[in-house]
């Protein structure tokens, strides 16, 4: 079975509907043109690709701490979309309780766009999440992870580090930060997406300048604590992005059957807790 027929999750995709849900004045970047992608495109890119749920990812560009289009997709989709939210780093258990009703799995900790700084003393946020059973999604890049650790070695928080860490490929797989990535594979409950290669790779499609870190995080994790992610509808791309050259890439990266349909199915499947 190739990669087009067989199940799939996309864990890693935004949309966006400006003319029914305008975007928020706070946001530093505003989609417009190709990057435009409301649910029913997406829909039918699910149709066309074989995909059968997704996680939508609220935005910080856009949306920002607006979820209003998100939790709306949630409740249209009939039970094929989970969620991650942007959020206040202050907001209280009742919020998340609420939108973790409406099919939030978890929040997003976009430490890359905001600075390691706000981040470093979540201790409330990261509790009031693993009382809910949520997910802290994190996305850093370079060397930031490092300067989390305390903070993720003492949370007791579901973890989900987005686009394979984001690592410096100019610094090599030794570099402390991708190291301390790997090294957080023997804590319980910890996931990474591999996704993304276009927001680190120095290199155009195939990007194979990072498919090293790619394979490291497979070989470290395994395919029971790995998904894949598509990052549709490709917002800032340097070059031409499409869904399918994306999963011929990640046949060719994941060659063993049963290991790829893990990947892209049975392990978001379980975590995320959607219905087959």
């Amino acid at each position: 079975m190739n990669i087009f027929e067989q199940p799939k999750i996309d864990c890693h995709h935004h949309i966006f509907d400006p003319q029914r849900f305008p975007y928020a004045a706070d946001s530093g970047y505003h989609p417009q043109g190709h990057e435009l992608a409301t649910l029913g495109h997406y829909h039918a890119v699910m149709q066309a690709y074989g995909i059968r749920h997704s996680l939508i990812v609220g935005p910080t560009s856009a949306y920002n701490t607006d979820n209003r289009y998100l939790l709306a997709a949630l409740a249209a989709g009939e039970g094929r979309h989970k969620g991650i939210a942007v959020v206040p780093r202050d907001v209280d258990s009742q919020t998340l309780a609420d939108l973790h009703h409406q099919g939030v799995v978890g929040i997003a900790l976009n430490v890359a766009m905001l600075g390691v700084e706000p981040f470093l003393q979540l201790d409330a946020l990261m509790g009031r999440l693993a009382d809910l059973d949520m997910i802290a999604q994190i996305q850093v890049q370079d060397d930031q992870l490092t300067a989390l650790l305390p903070l993720l070695k003492r949370s007791r928080t579901r973890l989900l580090f987005d686009h394979s860490g984001r690592p410096d490929v100019r610094a090599g797989l030794q570099q402390p930060a991708f190291q301390d990535l790997l090294a957080l594979a023997g804590r319980e409950h910890t996931f990474v997406k591999l996704s993304g290669l276009a927001k680190f790779s120095r290199q155009q499609y195939p990007f194979s300048d990072a498919q090293p870190y790619l394979q490291a995080l497979l070989s470290a994790y395994g395919s029971e604590k790995c998904m894949w992610g598509s990052d549709w509808p490709f917002l800032r791309a340097s070059e031409r992005m499409d869904m399918g050259t994306l999963l011929l890439l990640a046949e060719q990266l994941f060659p063993d059957a049963r290991s790829r349909e893990q990947i892209l199915w049975q392990t978001p499947l379980q975590l995320f807790g959607f219905n087959h």
